[in-house]
């Protein structure tokens, strides 16, 4: 029987010596770390999962709700078994666990990359890992959507069931000392109670659902998707999906851009931010027209945005058509808010254009 009042370190130990027994394979690239998953830095699990492991997970063993909830009544998108056979399979190395799950998961997006050319974005060699946060801008940085799911399995199965790869952060060992590890879910079998996940060394891991909502519910349910511009989510909140477009808008060309807002618009028409940013990528490819007509689309759903109002002044500016402009210029700026200076600014130079007057600056 373990002692529960042992030191902390000394039940490690144990824990530790019971998985070499049960699997010396895993107990060899057994790593732990004694850090939080948010907020700090962790260490990458590197191992086949064993009963060593298991053994620990049942040491802290808790309710599954979420499984038991899904196996009951599950959400109408879900097909009884599923699993995405063509993703892209990379074995980790030692500590690269964020590496090759991200790599699979921009592969399957279209991002033809390998986890070496992650490690320099993601890996923290002081820190032996690779935070969340580093693999949603890494996510971005190779040209693809990164978008936080719902801590919600049913969620996670649903996007599976739509053909996308979902990464994901679990804890396989205990929430007080945790034992971190990155995957990416593939496939899953409700009938059997099963899910499939690219992981560590293994190209096909099966585990018993409860097994992995216990894995995953001690690292917060964190999950992403890697998804090309223009391509929504199944499960995806209007604000969740937008704020996702607006972060990765600067690292795409502005036609990709304007795919990923157009794709929001198709279900969300009358969002605000999506409207205002097909216009600036349309802008910003040289398309006044197309510009206009978001902008004017913008001040139709939304009569108080200064915003559509000031933008719809420019683009009528630079077509000469001076009395609109003004029109829409005004009203911008009789709108107030806190970009009524930029609105002001943006009246007084089409005042100058339209008299013939140009104002030099030094």
């Amino acid at each position: 029987m373990i002692n529960l009042l042992m030191p902390v370190p000394s039940l490690l130990t144990l824990m530790e010596q019971l998985a070499i027994r049960l699997s010396p394979q895993a107990g060899k690239s057994l790593v732990i770390s004694r850090k939080r998953a948010r907020g700090t830095w962790f260490r990458c699990a590197s191992f086949r999962f064993s009963a060593g492991v298991s053994l620990l997970i049942w040491l802290c063993g808790c309710a599954t709700p979420q499984t038991q909830a899904l196996l009951t009544s599950h959400s109408a998108q879900l097909l009884p078994q599923v699993e995405l056979g063509e993703i892209p399979f990379y074995p980790q190395e030692i500590h690269q666990c964020g590496p090759a799950s991200l790599a699979m998961a921009l592969n399957a997006g279209g991002a033809k990359v390998t986890p070496q050319d992650l490690t320099p974005q993601l890996y923290l060699p002081g820190r032996d890992g690779s935070l969340q946060v580093e693999m949603l801008a890494a996510t971005r940085r190779n040209g693809l959507l990164a978008y936080e799911l719902a801590p919600q399995l049913d969620d996670l199965l649903v996007e599976v069931a739509a053909g996308s790869p979902v990464v994901v952060l679990q804890n396989l060992a205990l929430s007080w000392y945790p034992l971190w590890h990155y995957a990416v879910v593939v496939g899953y079998d409700l009938k059997r109670g099963e899910i499939i996940l690219r992981s560590g060394l293994e190209q096909r891991q099966v585990l018993p659902l409860t097994t992995f909502e216990h894995t995953w519910e001690r690292a917060g349910y964190w999950a992403m998707l890697a998804l090309p511009p223009g391509q929504v989510p199944r499960t995806a909140t209007e604000a969740g999906y937008v704020a996702a477009a607006v972060a990765l808008e600067k690292f795409i060309p502005s036609e990709k851009a304007e795919a990923a807002y157009a794709a929001a618009l198709e279900r969300w028409p009358r969002n605000l931010t999506a409207r205002i940013g097909t216009g600036n990528a349309a802008y910003a490819q040289g398309n006044v027209l197309r510009a206009e007509k978001s902008y004017q689309q913008a001040t139709l759903d939304h009569p108080d945005s200064p915003i559509a109002f000031n933008n719809l002044a420019q683009t009528l500016a630079d077509q000469q058509r001076y009395p609109e402009a003004l029109a829409a210029a005004n009203r911008a700026v009789s709108l107030g808010g806190t970009e009524q200076a930029a609105a002001q600014d943006t009246l007084e130079q089409i005042k100058i254009k339209s008299t013939g007057i140009w104002k030099e600056t030094e």
